[in-house]
């Protein structure tokens, strides 16, 4: 089958770096990959305080990052039937967890880790269409695995992932298991511990490519909107920019970046834009509503919220 679609995946993962706990906005984040987006500081999960200075928060990031190693540690002696060896390293990882919740008692989910994946589809607006239509066949005919398959590559977007210790489950755990190993229970430590470590709460953040890049060639057309004696060389550009934001606003419909009555205003409201600002007319305030709407389906392509 020729699908005139190419899907383009970029990845990458690092240690959650100090950049990352500050604020940003993530519908204004740039398509390419990143390891240290602002948009994962952002998630909602999480309990942290905001007046944390920058270096306090890199030392909380990398105690929570030890706690763990510390915790891969001890699994790892007992496998080796190092028992002693193990609990030391249980120890050092309740030490880490005790300054790391002396300094923010009230912090309920610690970043550890994040990573970074990109997902682009490149191909024309009828192929997408197409392949969309006979996913919707299929899936009416009840060949779920065929509309699966047929749609799986259908994104186009960077998901942002951050890993997240839960500190109101996780001391426990590493003191129960120390506790375990202690009356020699090796089998039950090494469950509990195994156990905490699949604890770790993973948020994610989406981001619809079509959708910013749509927002950045509007934010581009607002300044020139604004402007009064706009050349003809910029009245052109503004058309051109309007287009894009048109164009990529459809791509987002189709890829079902929100409702068909979300993508129906945006585009409706594109349509208002350009015929104030047709010629030499400007002014401010004609971008306000489409900003506004673009957020609906930014919202919309959020993952459930996951309890820590």
């Amino acid at each position: 089958m020729c699908r005139k679609l190419f899907v383009t995946t970029a990845c990458a993962a690092a240690l959650l770096t100090l950049s990352s706990c500050s604020d940003g906005n993530p519908a204004a984040a740039p398509e390419t990959k990143q390891t240290n987006s602002p948009a994962a500081a952002n998630s909602s999960g999480s309990s942290r305080a905001q007046s944390t200075a920058p270096a306090d928060r890199s030392r909380m990031v990398a105690e929570a990052v030890s706690a763990i190693h510390e915790t891969q540690n001890a699994l790892l002696a007992i496998d080796r039937n190092q028992r002693e060896q193990a609990l030391e390293a249980l120890a050092r990882a309740t030490g880490k967890l005790e300054i790391l919740l002396a300094r923010e008692p009230a912090l309920a989910l610690a970043p550890v880790d994040m990573s970074v994946l990109t997902r682009d589809v490149i191909g024309d607006q009828r192929a997408l269409e197409a392949l969309r239509e006979r996913a919707e066949e299929a899936l009416e005919e009840g060949r779920l695995q065929q509309a699966r398959r047929l749609i799986s590559d259908l994104a186009s977007e960077t998901v942002l992932s951050v890993s997240h210790l839960p500190l109101a489950t996780y001391p426990d755990a590493i003191k129960t298991a120390a506790a375990q190993l202690d009356r020699g229970e090796t089998d039950a430590a090494k469950a509990t511990l195994q156990t905490a470590l699949n604890t770790l709460v993973v948020e994610e953040t989406i981001i619809p490519l079509p959708l910013s890049r749509a927002q950045a060639a509007l934010n581009e057309a607002k300044r020139l909107a604004e402007k009064a004696n706009r050349t003809d060389a910029e009245n052109r550009r503004l058309t051109s920019l309007l287009g894009s934001a048109r164009q990529e606003i459809r791509l987002g419909q189709s890829l079902g970046y929100g409702t068909e009555d979300d993508m129906r205003q945006l585009l409706a409201e594109v349509d208002q834009i350009e015929a104030k600002t047709g010629g030499q007319k400007h002014g401010r305030g004609f971008f306000d509503r489409i900003e506004r709407l673009l957020d609906k389906p930014r919202q919309s392509s959020q993952p459930p919220k996951k309890d820590a």
